[in-house]
């Protein structure tokens, strides 16, 4: 029997809607799941749930709340073989890699358990006597928190987790064709001891949570709104937020370069770029993009990457493969359109392009040789399977490649050279750079983001993201029993300033 995926709001199943099918890429006549897509008021209505839970949890001593963070990390732990194979058979992302993203909601519950007792703020001194200052981080208040599926559980636990934390409540929309896991993992997170309307999930489609967000955010009831998918979206949802005076947390696409060097380790290149470049079936944000190769090594590196791409292995999910299928129709459909940008100019590797033979939503996987500047396949983002090639002659006409495309969120180097590391580090513009390994890859205690079209400069994971989740709040005390006036009741010392020795 099919399952049936509702919302959930106060601890409560939500309406019935319009009803939508997850598939399992690998088997698309297969349904996952029947999802209820609920409207603009179903949204709206959870975020009103959440103002009214937020104040109480809120209360809760923030230690407390970091004992209920290590509650789910445990849970999350206990259950982690089942939760990644939902994500296989969800997404289609092969079985290794889905146990290393339920790993990576392990590891963000473990750095922020101990958080709740560091929410520090600071004891200032005055420039008066008999006044005491002080710094407090106090939470927004409810967080909107809207996420794609291609990594259907651990994105979403870099906003859930410090958010909760934090102390707000949280309103979860996740990707539709992700709700499977989704709605799993919201299960876990629930079973720790939330309270109910802390946290809630709303499955809708994304025109519907827009007319919700906008609703809710002109009632009152979202303070913060936290947003991963394309630069696109990402552009509206910026645009309501700032109507009004609010600054969203934006992580958006990406066009990740990889630099190789003439004196690169090439095979350690190579594999940076084929796990890079097709891992996930290239639908990370964070995927190799173009590989920015010097001239003196082009030809080998090429010849290699062919190589390691000819022999990778595409297919089931749940077996040893580089990548299983794109993540849904809708980005097979997208991926087949990116296949029209490749020019006569270009040479495409290894060969094929285009659909694999079988029944799931399998592609080729494609290196483009000789893209230039000016290119779609290099300015643009293309999120599946294919990577682009160029060259450069000196490091400086490599950065400004790297950077042409406007996105900002990864990018790699390959060198033995520490010079040109650091050269390459103060020249790039994206938010994170790797030495000697991949675009891909993150860790639960850096911080995690981009600039340009990437996003906003709002950064995720470890102790930054904390300054999402809350606001400083800053506190005078004054117990001299008088009324001392700032800038002007301060005492002050008269040096001789025309003393000399």
């Amino acid at each position: 029997m099919t399952r049936q995926i509702v919302s959930v709001i106060g601890g409560k199943d939500g309406p019935s809607g319009t009803p939508y099918e997850s598939i399992n890429p690998a088997r698309p006549a297969e349904t996952v799941a029947t999802v209820q897509l609920g409207g603009p008021d179903v949204f709206a209505d959870a975020c009103r749930t959440a103002a009214a839970a937020q104040r109480e949890w809120a209360r809760v001593p923030a230690p407390v709340r970091g004992r209920v963070i290590a509650s789910i990390g445990r849970l999350v732990e206990a259950n982690a073989e089942t939760l990644a194979r939902l994500v296989t058979q969800e997404v289609g992302k092969p079985y290794a890699e889905a146990l290393g993203e339920v790993r990576e909601i392990v590891d963000t519950c473990d750095f922020f358990l101990g958080e709740g007792r560091r929410l520090y703020g600071q004891t200032v001194p005055s420039e008066m006597p008999d006044k005491s200052l002080f710094t407090f981080r106090v939470p927004v208040g409810v967080a909107a928190v809207i996420t794609a599926g291609n990594f259907p559980v651990a994105v979403p636990s870099w906003y859930l987790v410090p958010a909760l934390l934090c102390g707000n409540a949280v309103v979860w929309k996740p990707a539709e064709y992700a709700a499977v896991s989704a709605h799993a993992l919201f299960r876990l997170f629930a079973a720790a001891g939330l309270p109910d309307g802390v946290l809630n999930i709303v499955f809708a489609d994304g025109a519907a949570t827009f007319a919700g967000l906008d609703r809710a955010l002109g009632e009152g009831t979202v303070q913060k709104v936290g947003f991963t998918g394309s630069t696109a979206v990402g552009r509206a949802v910026g645009e309501l937020c700032g109507r009004h005076l609010q600054s969203p947390c934006l992580e958006l696409g990406g066009k990740n370069p990889m630099v190789v060097m003439p004196d690169a380790d090439l095979d350690l290149a190579v594999e940076g770029a084929l796990f890079a470049g097709f891992g996930t079936a290239g639908q990370r944000c964070t995927s190799l993009g173009t590989v920015i190769v010097h001239e003196d090594v082009h030809d080998e590196f090429l010849t290699r990457f062919a190589e390691a791409v000819r022999n990778a292995k595409i297919g089931d999910p749940n077996g040893e493969v580089l990548y299983g299928p794109m993540l849904d129709h809708k980005f097979a459909e997208r991926y087949e359109d990116y296949l029209t940008w490749i020019e006569p100019h270009h040479t495409v590797l290894p060969g094929s392009t285009g659909r694999m033979e079988g029944e799931g939503l399998y592609y080729h996987p494609v290196i483009v040789d000789g893209v230039r500047p000016g290119d779609r396949l290099f300015m643009e983002e293309t999120f599946g399977p294919i990577v682009g090639v160029t060259t450069f002659t000196g490091l400086d006409e490599a950065i400004e490649l790297a950077n042409r495309p406007g996105y900002g969120l990864s990018s790699s180097i390959y060198t033995r050279d520490p010079q040109a590391v650091f050269r390459f580090r103060e020249g790039v513009s994206a938010g994170m750079i790797s030495v000697n390994n991949s675009t891909s890859g993150a860790e639960a205690h850096l911080p995690f983001g981009g600039n340009g079209k990437s996003g906003n400069g709002s950064r995720q994971s470890g102790m930054w993201v904390l300054d999402q989740f809350t606001r400083w709040q800053a506190m005078n005390w004054d117990y001299s029993g008088r009324l001392q006036k700032a800038q002007m009741d301060v005492a002050e010392i008269t040096p001789d300033l025309g003393f000399r020795i």
